[in-house]
């Protein structure tokens, strides 16, 4: 073979050797290189610490308005004790004594009607009978007045232990109130206990002044009728002669 005719077969077979991989693998995997860039990665870093503490804000945020509605119920929460119907039924016990007070009541205008016709001025035409009959009337206002006095003395008594029950479970509920509105509410049935114990205190020194007042007036009628009664006595014709009295027999 000469070299002429070797050259053009060269050729081929080289042409040939770098077809060949062409055609064994026509889509050769391509190879693609990481890049770490710290100036993003720091940035994201950052951004998601940022979104992670408004997460928290958020949360926290939502922990304070439910304690704040939590709070809320607590100071809108009524009183469980209330001591209005024991009061009332304290109070009502006196006024029921009050009411109870003996022939002259606790009225002005009764008052007014007694003193004109019991407590006025002796009648200079009345007979003895009658002005017995009016001091002994008059002595029973007195002593009736002071019997209403007593009565009304024990029955306010006798709410002292009410009223000291009432004032120890109201002052526990004032210390274990859970809000404002059981505190006040509890406050306020301490208020109310002692305006019932005002109004027993006001009921002893009505009815202690009306049992004075009934004996003092029994006293200046007494003495305007034992001075009718000795004039009618002194008066010529009324019955009572001079006369010499022998003390001794001698």
């Amino acid at each position: 073979m000469t070299v002429r005719q070797s050259r053009p077969h060269a050729l081929l077979m080289v042409a040939a050797i770098l077809a060949a991989p062409v055609a064994i693998s026509p889509t050769a995997p391509a190879y693609a290189f990481i890049v770490f860039d710290p100036s993003n990665y720091s940035q994201n870093v950052l951004t998601a610490a940022r979104s992670l503490q408004q997460i928290t804000n958020q949360i926290t945020s939502l922990q304070n308005q439910a304690q704040m509605l939590i709070n809320q119920a607590r100071n809108l929460a009524s009183l469980p004790l209330s001591s209005l119907q024991q009061l009332q039924q304290s109070v009502q016990r006196t006024q029921q004594l009050l009411g109870q007070a003996q022939n002259i009541a606790f009225d002005v205008q009764q008052v007014d009607k007694a003193f004109q016709q019991q407590y006025g001025s002796v009648s200079l035409s009345a007979s003895d009978q009658e002005l017995v009959t009016d001091a002994r009337s008059r002595w029973q206002n007195t002593v009736g007045g002071l019997q209403d006095a007593m009565r009304i003395q024990a029955g306010v008594v006798g709410n002292i232990e009410t009223g000291r029950a009432q004032m120890s479970a109201l002052v526990g509920a004032s210390q274990s109130a859970t809000g404002a509105l059981q505190a006040t509410q509890a406050g306020n049935q301490l208020l109310a206990l002692q305006g019932q114990q005002l109004a027993d205190l006001t009921a002893v020194v009505a009815a202690n002044g009306r049992a004075q007042a009934l004996t003092e007036a029994e006293r200046a009628a007494a003495v305007d009728q034992g001075r009718e009664q000795r004039r009618r006595f002194l008066t010529p014709g009324s019955g009572y002669e001079v006369g010499s009295v022998q003390m001794f027999n001698r």
